[in-house]
C-alpha cells in the first residue's frame, strides 16, 4: 500500500515534491485540530465559537477579518482548500500560536495581550499561515517521525490507532521546532501577505519579535521562543525583505484592536 502509495506523489502548488498529498494535509489536520479542540476544552481554556457571549461573538469577527484580509490577497496556494479557521485558546500566560495541517490555527490569549498593535496580531497570523500553505508541518513531521509513521496515519484504517497517533502529535505539536529555513520562509511570506493587504504594516511581524526580544532580554522568555529560534536577527531580515517588496510599513488603525482585547479581558 505504501509503495503505490509512493509512487503516486507528485508536486504541489508551491512546486515541492512532497512524499503526501494536499488530502492527506486536510485528513491530518482534521485529526489533529479534533484532538487540539479536545485538549483545551478540557481544560475550559477553548473559547467556543458557538458561544452566547456577544464579547467571544465579537473578539472571533474582528480575528476572522484579520485572517480573511490575508487569505483574500491571493497570495496563498491553499486558499480554497484549507480551513483556515482560528481559534482562540484563553491562556494569559502563554505567549503563543500555532497552526496545523491543513490551515487550523490557534492563538492563545497571552500573545494578543502582549501585542499592541494589530498589525503585529497580523504578522504573527501571517507567519503561521505561511507554516500552513507551505506545508512545513507535514514535511517536518515527516522528518522528524519518518514516513511509515506519517503514512499509518493518514492512510490508516484502524480508527484506534489513528487517534492514538494524532492524540501523540497534537500533544508536541505546540512545541514542533521548525527548521530556520522553514521559519525565515515563513517570515518572508508574512511580509509577502501582509503587503498584498494594503492595510497593514507589512513588517508587523518584526514589531512581534521586538516584543519577544524585549522579554527574552528581561529573563522572561516567552512560549514562542521555546518553539521558534530566537528573534536576532529576523526583526532586521524582516524589514530588509519589507524594504525589498517596497510594501507599506506605516501602522493601521489600531482602535478596533484595542476593542478587540478588551472582549477578551486582556
Amino acid at each position: 500500500m505504501l509503495t503505490g502509495f509512493l509512487a503516486s506523489c507528485s508536486g504541489d502548488k508551491n512546486g515541492n515534491q512532497i512524499l503526501f498529498s494536499v488530502d492527506e494535509d486536510i485528513k491530518l489536520g482534521q485529526q489533529v485540530s479534533s484532538e487540539v479542540d479536545s485538549t483545551y476544552r478540557a481544560k475550559g481554556q477553548l473559547l467556543e465559537r458557538s458561544s452566547s457571549d456577544p464579547r467571544v461573538k465579537a473578539a472571533y469577527a474582528h480575528l476572522d477579518k484579520i485572517v480573511n484580509r490575508i487569505i483574500a490577497t491571493g497570495k496563498v496556494s491553499y486558499r480554497d482548500e484549507f480551513a483556515w479557521d482560528v481559534k482562540i485558546v484563553n491562556d494569559p500566560n502563554n505567549l503563543n500560536a500555532f497552526a496545523t495541517p491543513g490551515g487550523h490555527i490557534y492563538v492563545f490569549t497571552g500573545l494578543i495581550k502582549n501585542l499592541d498593535t494589530e498589525d503585529e496580531l497580523a504578522g504573527v497570523l501571517g507567519h503561521e499561515i505561511a507554516h500552513a500553505d507551505q506545508r512545513h508541518t507535514m514535511k517536518q513531521l515527516q522528518k522528524q517521525y519518518g514516513i511509515a509513521f506519517i503514512s499509518k496515519l493518514v492512510l490508516g484504517d484502524n480508527a484506534g490507532e489513528v487517534e492514538r497517533i494524532a492524540g501523540q502529535i497534537a500533544g508536541q505539536l505546540a512545541g514542533l521546532k521548525f527548521s530556520r529555513d522553514y521559519e525565515r520562509e515563513s517570515d518572508d511570506f508574512s511580509v509577502v501577505y501582509l503587503g498584498a493587504t494594503n492595510y497593514y504594516a507589512c513588517d508587523g511581524a518584526a514589531g512581534f519579535f521586538q516584543k519577544m526580544q524585549t522579554l527574552e532580554n528581561q529573563g522572561t522568555p516567552p512560549e514562542f521562543i521555546s518553539t521558534h529560534p530566537s528573534p536576532g536577527n529576523r526583526i532586521q531580515d524582516i524589514k530588509a525583505e519589507a524594504q525589498k517588496q517596497g510594501c507599506k510599513t506605516s501602522s493601521a488603525n489600531n482602535t478596533q484592536y484595542q476593542a478587540f482585547k478588551q472582549n477578551l479581558g486582556l
